[in-house]
């Protein structure tokens, strides 16, 4: 082909990283950016070289959660100041890297496609240094999010048992579906009162998603409510820091064994 590519074609999916797992939700107050940041901390407690991603552009709070400070972050480097390989930096209560996002910076949330193209072509390099590479996705299904979560191997879509948090989850997964963004969507249930609670808001979405999909949508775990999750954030730390024994904390550690092992 000799003519330039359009818009749509320049933000096509490229084939999937193995080692970036992205992680989404239909809609905020679902607990997407704790859960990143706990499996981030589980994977590299399980030797995982391990950098975690803010990608939710213009409203990132990765660092707000741990209460730190980026020395640099995303908007150095789409500025031209850094790379991304020199503005990622270590995390050291939770032996990983972040890459930090700009929050309250609306211009990264609404990028031209060059732009987003040059972004997700150095995430690509960016990734062969790392085992695993954990995409925090912005909430929604807007064209950040879909370049992001087209670099994954697999998505792991975060959805509570609110039937709005359960309707935008599958809103999500039906755009990923139709236009294949992600050919390994999981769901990951937070803040289940039980697991059988747990596994019937997972029942409800898989029965929704093969009827009207034709997907048979897979559980990648279930994260139990813990008020130890609450406590860990008020005090801006790392869940696996303040209480690795706490409920949540064992069921991330879990879901984490199973993102290492595919």
């Amino acid at each position: 082909m000799t003519t330039a590519p359009s818009a749509d074609l320049a933000f096509a999916p490229e084939p999937a990283r193995r080692n970036i797992v992205a992680v989404a939700s239909g809609k905020g107050g679902v607990g997407k950016t704790w859960f990143s940041i706990t499996l981030s901390h589980a994977l590299a407690k399980a030797g995982q070289r391990t950098l975690l991603f803010d990608g939710d552009l213009g409203l990132a709070n990765v660092d707000v959660q741990l209460g730190v400070t980026p020395p640099r972050d995303l908007g150095m480097v789409m500025s031209g100041r850094f790379t991304m390989r020199e503005a990622a930096w270590r995390y050291e209560p939770g032996g990983f890297d972040i890459l930090a996002g700009r929050s309250g910076s609306g211009s990264l949330a609404t990028l031209p496609v060059s732009k987003l193209a040059a972004l997700r072509q150095e995430l690509q390099g960016l990734a062969d240094t790392y085992d695993t590479v954990v995409v925090d996705l912005g909430a929604g299904i807007d064209r950040p999010v879909r370049m992001l979560a087209a670099e994954a191997r697999s998505c792991l879509v975060v959805a509570t048992d609110e039937p709005t948090s359960i309707t935008d989850a599958y809103a999500f997964i039906k755009v990923s579906a139709q236009e294949r963004i992600a050919g390994d969507i999981r769901l990951v249930v937070n803040m289940a009162s039980s697991p059988r609670e747990g596994e019937r808001t997972y029942g409800t979405l898989r029965k929704a998603c093969r009827e009207f999909l034709k997907l048979d949508l897979s559980l990648a775990g279930i994260v139990r409510r813990d008020d130890k999750v609450k406590e860990a954030i008020r005090h801006q730390a790392s869940l696996l820091t303040r209480h690795p024994n706490a409920d949540a904390a064992v069921d991330v550690e879990a879901i984490a064994r199973a993102v290492a092992r595919t």
